[in-house]
C-alpha cells in the first residue's frame, strides 16, 4: 500500500483519500435512514390458497410507552395465523410495529389494536397475537388475543408424539 501511495502525485493522493472518505461515510457506514414508522400494512396474495398453513412470527423488538409514566415498555410479540386470501408483508409489518414506539399504550389495548389492524388488512381464517411484556413494577404481563373467521374450522391436529419412534431394523 505504501508503494502505491508513494507513487501518487499530491493531487492523486488527495483525490484518492477524498474518494475513500466518501465511500466510507456513505456506503459502509450508512447514511441517514429513509424508512419511517407507519400505520399502513401491506399485503400480498396467499401463494397457496388450496391448503391451510400456519405462519408463525416472533417480533422481539416491540416498544411503546407507559401511558401513566411515559417510561418505555418492551415486549416480544408472537403472531400466528392461517391466511385466507392475503398475507402480511414483513417490511410493512416491521414499520407498523415501529409506529408504536412513541405512543402511550396500555398493554391490553395495544395488543387488541394490533390484532384488529392485522385482521382488517389480511382477513385471515385464524389469527392469534401473543404479547409478552417485560417486567413493569415487578409484574410481567402476557396478553393473548384471537380472531377466527366465522364458519372456519381448524383441521385436526396430528400428534406425532403418539407414534413410537422407529428404528431402521425389524425384530
Amino acid at each position: 500500500m505504501n508503494f502505491f501511495l508513494g507513487s501518487m502525485s499530491s493531487t492523486q493522493y488527495n483525490d484518492f483519500f477524498f474518494l475513500l472518505t466518501n465511500i466510507m461515510s456513505s456506503e459502509s457506514l450508512g447514511g441517514k435512514p429513509t424508512a419511517q414508522p407507519t400505520k399502513a400494512l401491506e399485503t400480498f396474495e396467499n401463494p397457496n390458497k388450496k391448503k391451510d398453513f400456519h405462519i408463525h412470527m416472533q417480533i422481539p423488538e416491540f416498544t411503546c410507552l407507559c401511558p401513566k409514566t411515559g417510561q418505555p415498555d418492551f415486549a416480544t410479540l408472537y403472531l400466528d395465523y392461517i391466511p385466507d386470501e392475503r398475507c402480511v408483508e414483513l417490511k410493512s409489518l416491521k414499520l407498523y410495529i415501529w409506529s408504536f414506539r412513541d405512543e402511550g399504550c396500555f398493554h391490553e389495548a395495544v395488543t387488541n389494536q394490533i390484532l384488529d389492524d392485522l385482521v382488517s388488512a389480511t382477513q385471515p381464517k385464524f389469527m392469534r397475537l401473543t404479547a409478552k411484556f417485560f417486567v413493569r413494577g415487578g409484574i410481567f404481563t402476557n396478553v393473548v388475543v384471537e380472531h377466527c373467521k366465522p364458519g372456519w374450522k381448524a383441521e385436526p391436529t396430528i400428534d406425532l408424539l403418539k407414534f413410537p419412534s422407529e428404528t431402521n431394523f425389524r425384530d
